[in-house]
């Protein structure tokens, strides 16, 4: 029923700036957080970002504060993930998780790859 399709993802040279969407269908957001994750070749998930979806409320991974920024838009039902200033270390696949606020991720989307090069 609940589907989170992930997009934006592709290769970028160090430095750069690429921005993923998370469009949601199936289930009303006004309950949920929306994250970010990410994993690297051979590395475990890391958080990288989450949203309330209420009142906008953000929270971000030390590795990238002050250059990744997280959003959503209501109408739309999508979350974004503003990312730059990229460098190599962020290459990994990404993906969105939705969760209610009292609860774990219990959605998630199929990932989309991004490949900061030197």
């Amino acid at each position: 029923q609940v589907q989170l399709v992930e997009s934006g993802g592709g290769l970028v040279q160090a430095g750069g700036s690429l921005r993923l969407s998370c469009a949601v269908t199936g289930r009303t957001l006004s309950r949920y957080a929306m994250g970010w994750f990410r994993q690297a070749p051979g590395k475990e998930r890391e958080f990288v970002a989450r949203i309330s979806w209420s009142d906008g409320r953000t929270a971000y991974a030390d590795s990238v504060k002050g250059r990744f920024t997280i959003s959503r838009d209501s109408a739309k039902n999508t979350v974004y993930l503003q990312m730059n200033s990229l460098k190599p270390e962020d290459t990994a696949i990404y993906t969105c998780a939705g969760k209610v606020i009292t609860g774990a991720y219990d959605y998630w989307g199929q990932g989309t790859q991004v490949t900061v090069s030197s």
